[in-house]
């Protein structure tokens, strides 16, 4: 087959989590209501950071920007799903899979800068308190949010560019619930080797070194934590990276766990439940890790909160 020409397959079939019939409406219910939980979740922290003046500081800029990238991860997989559960169609088009692989690589690499930004601010919160307000002024955290922006970009229009020009044969079936970039290049029935190679460099260049740089922040925080003479003042600072924290550790964590069991076991029932935990359940619980234990988007909320129900 000629490797430009990809008008074979015009469509694609989303073999989801479960082909039994009977699993549907529990399904359909249970991801529904994961999803509705996620986007409502993230929605009241965007309201509840811009109204209270208290909130506008670097971190609260950069958490409300992880809760608008959160709804848009959930957003580009879960819907299609849901409607593909409802109509009992597993069809998904050539276009709205690249679509998808694509926005799912933007907004989940933005999740992984994001984390890397706020780790760099509790860095220099903490290591370098008296120049805080001027080293992470308002023109560099917009600065860094549109970088970020700006390589994601870059790097998911490349993955597309490389994916158009391979040919997938009519009726490839993805073992998947959603057009994930490195499953719809296994099914490729061109050569898919550069797509490949490209896919592992930005692996290893997007999440390596990320994941680099929020080691190196936490080393240089705690190495700053046991210099303090202060218990509770060793407290009141790591208490403070304790949300950022919890995000990191699901998010990578999860993300490992996807990465496992696709190495591991060659189940991709099992490789599509782990995705789960990635795709839903890790942007999910980011609002109640960054709510619950803040005491301030707490108190925001609650203001939030009494101000809506006051409304006529």
């Amino acid at each position: 087959m000629a490797a430009g020409n990809h008008t074979e397959a015009s469509e694609f079939l989303l073999l989801g989590l479960s082909e039994d019939p009977e699993l549907q409406p529990l399904l359909f219910a249970v991801f529904l209501s994961m999803y509705l939980v996620t986007v409502l979740g993230n929605l009241l922290i965007l309201p509840a950071i811009s109204s209270d003046s208290h909130l506008h500081t670097p971190m609260y800029f950069f958490l409300s920007n992880l809760s608008f990238v959160d709804i848009c991860f959930i957003s580009t997989t879960i819907p299609k799903m849901l409607a593909n559960i409802q109509t009992q169609n597993k069809d998904i088009s050539y276009i709205g899979c690249l679509t998808q692989v694509y926005f799912f690589t933007v907004f989940s690499g933005m999740d992984n800068f994001l984390l890397t930004v706020m780790a760099y601010d509790q860095f220099v919160a903490i290591c370098d308190p008296l120049h805080y307000m001027v080293t992470m002024n308002p023109r560099l955290c917009g600065l860094l949010v549109l970088m970020s922006w700006f390589i994601i970009f870059s790097v998911s229009l490349f993955h597309i560019l490389l994916m158009v020009r391979l040919t997938f044969c009519i009726g490839t079936e993805i073992p998947h619930f959603f057009c994930e970039l490195a499953q719809v290049l296994k099914l490729a029935c061109s050569d898919n080797l550069i797509s490949n190679i490209s896919l592992y460099v930005a692996t290893a260049l997007l999440c390596v070194f990320p994941l680099t740089g929020i080691l190196f922040s936490y080393s240089q925080i705690v190495f700053s934590l046991t210099r303090m003479s202060s218990v509770r003042g060793k407290y009141k600072a790591f208490s403070t990276c304790g949300s950022h924290l919890s995000a990191v550790s699901l998010y990578y964590g999860t993300g490992l766990g996807v990465y496992l069991s696709s190495a591991v076991t060659h189940s991709s029932q099992r490789s599509s439940i782990a995705s789960v935990m990635y795709t839903l359940v890790t942007p999910m619980l980011n609002p109640f890790i960054y709510s619950l234990r803040n005491k301030d988007v707490k108190g925001a909320l609650g203001r939030l909160l009494i101000r809506a129900a006051s409304c006529p």
